[in-house]
């Protein structure tokens, strides 16, 4: 078992991914109602500020920016999945373990995390966020997903609403591929 520890920096930035346990589910598009309201119930008890989010059909990447002193990251994140999965109605087939620890079969059990080093790896994770949905070929163009941050980035004019434009504008992506 390798010795895991996550790196903790109180007040810190941190980019997430959290991905469905069954990669071919779209649970998080199809119970996106569920899913705010156990971000904003999480958030309530336990503040956190969103720099960016997008929640696509079986997995999410976010940014948070915790309260000065807090770095508890993972206990909001339990919270999130908790109330996620009392929302919805269990249909989801379930282990031996699972069913033995009382758990669902909605997450995968842990999470990737990074914490922001600066302004450059902030930008380019922010960017990252908002384009997976082109990246994963949901859409062609970010503004067409609607579960995203990107329209507040819109809305506040920190972004175009055409950002890097249409996927067959040049043949490119936002990170070149």
């Amino acid at each position: 078992m390798p010795n895991y520890r996550r790196y903790r920096v109180p007040g810190g930035t941190y980019f997430f991914t959290v991905n469905l346990l069954d990669r071919r589910q779209d649970l998080l598009v199809r119970h996106i109602d569920e899913l705010r309201e156990a971000l904003r119930r999480t958030r309530e008890e336990r503040p956190f500020y969103v720099d960016a989010w997008v929640v696509l059909p079986d997995h999410m990447h976010c940014i948070w920016t915790l309260p000065p002193g807090d770095d508890d990251f993972s206990n909001r994140w339990k919270s999130i999945k908790i109330r996620f999965v009392q929302a919805i109605p269990c249909t989801e087939r379930r282990s031996n373990v699972r069913v033995t620890k009382g758990e669902r079969g909605i997450w995968q059990r842990r999470f990737w995390e990074h914490c922001i080093r600066d302004e450059a790896d902030y930008e380019h994770h922010v960017n990252y966020v908002h384009w997976n949905p082109v990246k994963h070929g949901h859409v062609k163009r970010v503004v067409d997903w609607p579960f995203s941050s990107f329209h507040r980035y819109v809305r506040a004019g920190i972004l175009p609403v055409d950002w890097v434009g249409d996927v067959e504008d040049e043949g490119t992506n936002y990170y070149g591929d």
